[in-house]
């Protein structure tokens, strides 16, 4: 990633810095010892399933290590596995791992003065020409998300790429790559350039890395033109930093993909520099990257881990060396030895040292034992080219306070809760986190693919402990993804027992002031309000115009005692991943109050008032823990209804004695007298005796202004069902069905696709009847096809992922809406055996259920057929009723995993990965009864 000259600038900066020589030193020990080890093959294509890389006794993920494709060892169980679906898992970062040791062979070849750079170089060399000669040899075939040959997913030959082509340009700008490994790398980078130049996932944390791979690929190539697309295409690096990141730095699918974005984006801003096109160069970018690289350090909890917020890793320590290199390379190249982010990264050197985790991005450490104290010689090659010589002395001290982020809507009150004249500095001086109250209150965006219906959800972390976390999400492939998921799993309140709907939050209120602090946020007729003080105030508020059930989850840490006199009993609860439900048969008339004791004897009292019932239930655990836990929950009836809690972490004995609710008013009654809190047309009061604290910072925020006329608006699909006197016989065939209105697939623009484009009409579509009377709604659908694919009922799990196997063959996905604002029935029918038998599957998500669909299926001399009877719940059609309506043709192929592709009948065409048996209402066409 430095052209000859800076590679000669760069040595003569390592010569003149000792921290930097050691560093230096540290790669070449590393690659000496690399070097003594016998050779390590290329990995096969790897695959994404539900069971490979995983401990079959406890689900553990196995450990990665680089020397060892063909056993895999369990870190709980200590067992080792072996066979085809965990050598394909490893083979995930096996590639990986094998172009970051190229870019870190190249670096000690070209940088370091070393005896081994012969020997640096000429293993790089041969990495280079090993994937030239086989990468046609690997199949674009079966992929999870987006098209690859040595992955199952574009992003991830996206990262491979750009460490493949950092070596390669290395090698080349040095003299060190001979002209026909040039020539393989050509061919490796023309590649990959057609695979992932195809595939824009827009404004995504994965699209960071295709565009450094579109600019590594231009660099090589010396493309002008593609260098530009990767900069300033709609979802290019411009648009990624300045609508990703937003204005408050944070990307907007939270903390997680904030820092894999983040790195993805510091690549791709590298290799466009190469190309000519510098971004920093323009102040407002460089202001954009400085808040990127900020944001992270606003939210950190106060033990250095990021909040698991939406499609997080949880518990994951910001000190991991990955992160410790975003903050070298961005800070380095934004160059202002005054920011306090230098000082932000100080402190995370002086933090416990975490092992280093297992990266998509970053396994430089893979196969090595942690060091004890990480200091920057630790880190990759990457820094080794960029990072600045030492740690500036002159920079401002980094001070957490309360934020809150604007355009993420989240909002952060912390409380500094040590004891006078405790020390905040060791011995060095160096600055450390003082013992800090954390709360947070969840009133944003819903983050994209990634958000969890967990608007207004409440995060605590004081004394040391988690109290109340968000519990992000543990394995895709795994079946808990979904409790990670819900509503139920965060400390957020849902409504009628149902995870909230896809929707925003936003933030009506927030001001910090010397003693006290609030936030309020709202999500549609739910409201909840966060105050901090000695204690911190919780009000959830239901204003709805018919009764509603509101529940709000308490998943305290530690061990709970009850301390309100009462007994439990079983209560019947029948949701998933809930089990052993009791009530609480306690009087709860004066309140309910829980203390929960942690780590250290650290404690936390939790004072609720309601009206209603308080229930406790096992369910999953934070992701990680395989212990279950026991979950709270606080559930009432209206149309108007409050919950109050009142939470207090404060060292020593408790001070809250009381908590009532007294009109309008909360009274907190504490040894020091009785706090009145009260919301007011201005914001909040807090009145101690004759003195009042009054909280202002309402905010006025108005949704985005609708256009009169959207022209980007599409128009509906739709189409007509006849009426019947005679019901069609449900043969599998077409006889009987009235086809004067046939429903056609057949266009480019209504399929799917996979790895590969439509074929056209001859090779797949479909002609699809409705017809319906009173009793029913009957579908029948005709497919061209060469080969129908079944699936029979005996055919063993494919184990793939979370996604149901039938969508794996041939087969229908069927969705009706009877009522515009009504439940929508889905439904996953496909062939399950010779004898014309159908297999009918709920689709996720739905009200649909398999009694409401009859029906069979039969081969034809051109594809096969399909007839079913679907009778939704209170079926009373009129003439001119319109249903919400899709209907969706799956297409599976002999030699095929997973399936190639699907046709649309609303059209909308795109690709087909991870939508499983998943169709947005909002896509559905309209079918006329006539």
């Amino acid at each position: 990633m430095l052209s000859a000259v800076e590679l000669e600038q760069r040595r003569e900066r390592i010569a003149a810095s000792p921290e930097l020589q050691a560093l230096a030193r540290r790669q070449t020990e590393r690659a000496a010892a690399w070097l003594a080890r016998p050779a390590v093959g290329l990995p096969p294509k790897a695959l994404l399933t539900a069971d490979g890389g995983f401990c079959p006794d406890d689900g553990t993920v196995l450990t990665f290590d680089p020397w060892s494709p063909a056993s895999h060892r369990c870190p709980r169980c200590g067992r080792t596995w072996a066979g085809e679906r965990h050598d394909r898992a490893w083979a995930r970062f096996g590639h990986l791992w094998l172009a970051e040791w190229a870019a870190a062979l190249a670096t000690v070849a070209t940088v370091a003065d070393s005896a081994a750079a012969d020997a640096a170089a000429t293993r790089a060399v041969e990495i280079l020409r090993g994937y030239a000669d086989r990468v046609f040899d690997y199949p674009n075939r079966d992929n999870v998300l987006g098209p690859s040959r040595l992955f199952f997913s574009t992003y991830l030959e996206s990262i491979w790429l750009t460490d493949y082509l950092a070596a390669a340009t290395l090698l080349r700008e040095a003299g060190r790559l001979p002209a026909d490994a040039a020539e393989g790398v050509g061919v490796v980078a023309e590649e990959s350039a057609n695979l992932i130049g195809e595939f824009d996932e827009g404004l995504s944390n994965r699209q960071t890395w295709h565009n450094a791979a579109l600019a590594a690929i231009a660099v090589w190539f010396e493309d002008a033109d593609l260098a530009g697309r990767a900069v300033s295409e709609p979802s290019g690096m411009l648009a990624h930093l300045v609508e990703g990141f937003g204005e408050d730095g944070l990307w907007y699918e939270g903390e997680n993909y904030h820092l894999f974005a983040l790195r993805g984006q510091l690549v791709a801003m590298g290799w466009a520099r190469q190309a000519g096109m510098d971004l920093l160069e323009d102040e407002r970018l460089a202001a954009r990257l400085a808040a990127a690289l900020r944001a992270p350090a606003l939210t950190a909890l106060p033990n250095y881990t990021f909040p698991a917020r939406k499609d997080s890793r949880f518990g994951l320590s910001l000190a991991q060396p990955m992160y410790l290199e975003l903050w070298e390379v961005g800070l380095a190249r934004l160059g202002d030895p005054g920011s306090d982010v230098w000082s932000w990264l100080r402190r995370l050197y002086a933090a416990p040292t975490p092992q280093a985790e297992t990266f998509d991005a970053y396994l430089h450490e893979a196969g090595e034992p942690p060091p004890a104290a990480r200091s920057r010689a630790d880190l990759s090659w990457w820094a080794l080219l960029e990072m600045v010589p030492s740690l500036p002395d002159e920079a401002a001290p980094w001070r957490p306070e309360s934020v809150l982020l604007e355009r993420q809507g989240l909002a952060i009150l912390r409380r500094d809760t040590s004891e006078p004249g405790a020390a905040d500095s060791d011995e060095s001086g160096t600055a450390l986190h003082s013992p800090q109250r954390y709360a947070s209150l969840e009133c944003g965006r819903l983050g994209g693919g990634h958000g969890h219906p967990d608007r207004l959800h409440l995060t605590l972390f004081a004394g040391g402990v988690h109290w109340l976390a968000d519990p992000g999400t543990g394995s895709y492939v795994s079946d808990d993804l979904f409790w990670y998921r819900s509503t139920l799993a965060h400390d957020a309140p849902r409504l009628d027992g149902h995870s909230q709907p896809p929707g925003e939050a936003r933030c009506e209120a927030f001001e910090v002031g010397d003693a006290w602090a609030w936030v309020r946020g709202r999500y549609g007729e739910l409201s909840r309000t966060l105050v901090a003080g000695d204690y911190l105030l919780d009000l959830v508020e239901l204003s709805a115009p018919e009764d509603r059930v509101l529940e709000l989850p308490w998943h305290l840490a530690g061990r709970v005692d009850l301390l309100t006199p009462g007994g439990w009993t079983a209560e019947a609860w029948d949701e998933r991943f809930v089990t052993a439900p009791e009530r609480f048969t306690g009087n709860t008339a004066a309140g309910v109050v829980l203390r929960a004791v942690g780590a250290g004897g650290a404690a936390l009292t939790l004072h609720l008032r309601f009206d209603g019932t308080l229930l406790r239930a096992t369910v999953p655990g934070r992701p990680g823990d395989p212990e279950p836990a026991t979950m709270y929950l606080v559930r009432a009836r209206g149309r108007g209804v409050r919950l109050v809690a009142v939470l207090e972490d404060l060292p020593g004995a408790p001070a809250v004695l009381a908590v009532r609710s007294a009109g309008e008013a909360i009274e907190v009654e504490t040894a020091a007298g009785v706090d009145r809190h009260l919301a007011t047309g201005t914001g909040w009061e807090i009145g101690t005796g004759p003195a009042a604290v009054r909280l202002g910072g309402l905010r006025r925020t108005a949704g985005p202004p609708k256009p009169l006329i959207d022209l980007n608006r599409a128009t509906p699909a739709t189409a007509s069902a006849s009426w019947l006197r005679h019901e069609p016989p449900m043969d599998g065939s077409l006889d009987g069905f009235d086809a004067a209105a046939p429903l056609t697939l057949d266009y480019d623009d209504q399929y799917r696709r996979s790895e590969e484009p439509y074929a056209g009409p001859e090779e797949l579509s479909a002609t699809v009847l409705a017809n319906w009377n009173d009793d029913a709604l009957f579908i029948g659908v005709d497919v061209v096809k060469a080969e129908v694919v079944v699936r029979p009922d005996e055919a063993p799990p494919l184990r793939l992922d979370n996604e149901p196997d039938d969508i794996h063959a041939d087969g229908v996905q069927l969705y009706l809406r009877p009522e515009a604002d009504g439940p929508v029935y889905g439904f996953l029918v496909v062939p399950a055996g010779e004898d014309g038998r159908i297999r009918v599957r709920p689709v996720s998500d739905t009200a649909g259920t398999a009694e409401m669909v009859t029906g069979a299926w039969q081969p034809t001399g051109t594809g096969w057929s399909l007839s079913l009877r679907v009778v939704p719940p209170g079926w009373a059609p009129r003439p001119g009723d319109a249903l919400g309506f899709d209907i969706l043709v799956n297409e599976m192929h002999p030699d095929r995993l997973r399936r190639a592709g699907q046709l649309v009948w609303s059209g909308g065409g795109g690709w087909v990965y991870l939508r499983g048996d998943r169709q947005a209402p909002t896509a559905f066409g309209r079918l006329e009864l006539r």
